[in-house]
């Protein structure tokens, strides 16, 4: 610690020692200079010279130390608010990163919850989902196994028959009552019919044939060249003109019959099929009196029967109707005859409840006058009979 004026300089001060170092170095080089200049006979003025001007320079090297020392001392306190404001902006800021820290493993654990509790839902779901399906699968397989025992079915002729008049059976029966069909019935001519529709006359009863040209008709979906095509075609235009020729020979008997005869096709594909490419079969079923119905239009076929059955019912239960109604106007006839007698009686009752009133208030004045022993103004209605006392004897 060296003193200068009145300003202390600390010696292990860099900054310090380094400006002391270097006016020592000056110093002595005007030393130098001095002794040069003595030697040579002009050392005593221009030593005063040096020195005046060494002590302005050292006075203003003090000055600039001194300026050093201050800057020092607010470079220091500087560096201390700095330090501090450094130290409590980081105890905010770590403070704040562990609110926000905290919000958000808030929300982390939050979403985690609700992400758990969702998919445990969709596995719930997704189990169910599985479930059905599995159950979707069985009726799959089963309905696979049906398909083929239908296949096995209509691969045989007899079968196949025997699952055209099943069907049309349902049909017929969800449409017409049970007394107005018959099935598998004989005719004259020895022939079965699958159904007959006892129809009045006209047209009369009519006859429902079941027919399934399925083999031709596979042939005809299966073929890929024209030559297929055209055998195919011609097969099929065969098998149905067969079909339609012996339900007009069979069951079409004048008198016995109506004058026409339906086809059934228990195939909407095969029915399709024969009005889309097959007009002359159309026509020809036409001319020979066969109808040519699928199961959709076979029910409505039978539902316009019903129609037809209805009416001719009512017709028949015509005389019956008449008769009921005729019974019903002498019961509405003797039903208002004994309402005017009871109104009668009513009217008589009516009267004769009014007099027992009257009666009843007039008993109940004489019993209140007789109570009060008030004999003065009663009235004497009709001729009176005196009683005469006996003397003594």
């Amino acid at each position: 610690m060296i003193m200068i004026g009145d300003q202390s300089y600390d010696l292990s001060d860099p900054l310090v020692l380094g400006v002391l170092i270097g006016a020592v170095l000056l110093l002595a080089l005007f030393v130098m200079i001095g002794v040069t200049l003595g030697r040579s006979g002009r050392s005593a003025r221009m030593t005063e010279a040096m020195a005046d001007q060494m002590a302005r320079n050292l006075g203003a090297l003090g000055s600039r130390v001194e300026g050093l020392s201050n800057a020092q001392q607010q470079l220091s306190g500087g560096l201390t608010h700095v330090s501090e404001a450094q130290a409590a902006s980081q105890a905010q800021i770590l403070r704040l990163m562990e609110e926000r820290l905290s919000k958000v493993t808030e929300v982390m654990t939050q979403n985690l919850s609700s992400t758990s509790r969702n998919t445990a839902q969709s596995l719930g779901e997704l189990q169910q989902r599985l479930q059905v399906i599995d159950k979707a699968q069985e009726n799959i397989t089963k309905l696979s196994g049906d398909v083929l025992s239908l296949q096995d079915i209509l691969s045989n002729k007899q079968t196949r028959g025997a699952f055209g008049e099943i069907q049309l059976h349902d049909i017929v029966s969800k449409a017409l009552p049970p007394d107005s069909y018959s099935l598998q019935a004989t005719l004259s001519n020895n022939r079965r019919a699958d159904c007959l529709i006892h129809l009045p006359n006209p047209p009369g009863p009519i006859v429902i044939d079941s027919k399934f040209p399925l083999e031709a008709y596979e042939a005809l979906r299966a073929a890929r060249t024209d030559r297929d095509l055209t055998e195919a075609a011609r097969a099929f235009r065969g098998a149905v003109r067969t079909h339609i020729k012996a339900i007009s020979e069979r069951y079409i008997l004048e008198g016995e019959t109506a004058d026409g005869a339906l086809m059934f096709l228990p195939s909407e594909a095969v029915y399709a099929e024969i009005h889309a490419n097959f007009s002359d079969l159309v026509q020809l079923s036409f001319s020979e009196r066969v109808w040519i119905v699928s199961p959709t239009t076979c029910m409505a076929t039978l539902n316009t029967m019903r129609a037809i059955l209805k009416d001719a019912r009512m017709r028949e239960q015509a005389g019956a109707i008449r008769k009921a109604l005729s019974q019903l106007h002498r019961d509405v006839e003797l039903v208002v005859e004994r309402a005017g007698k009871l109104e009668t009686h009513f009217d008589q009752a009516r009267r004769d409840v009014e007099g027992i009133t009257t009666a009843a208030e007039r008993a109940g004045k004489r019993a209140a006058r007789l109570d009060a022993f008030d004999f003065g103004d009663q009235e004497v209605e009709g001729p009176q009979s005196v009683v005469q006392l006996r003397g003594p004897e």
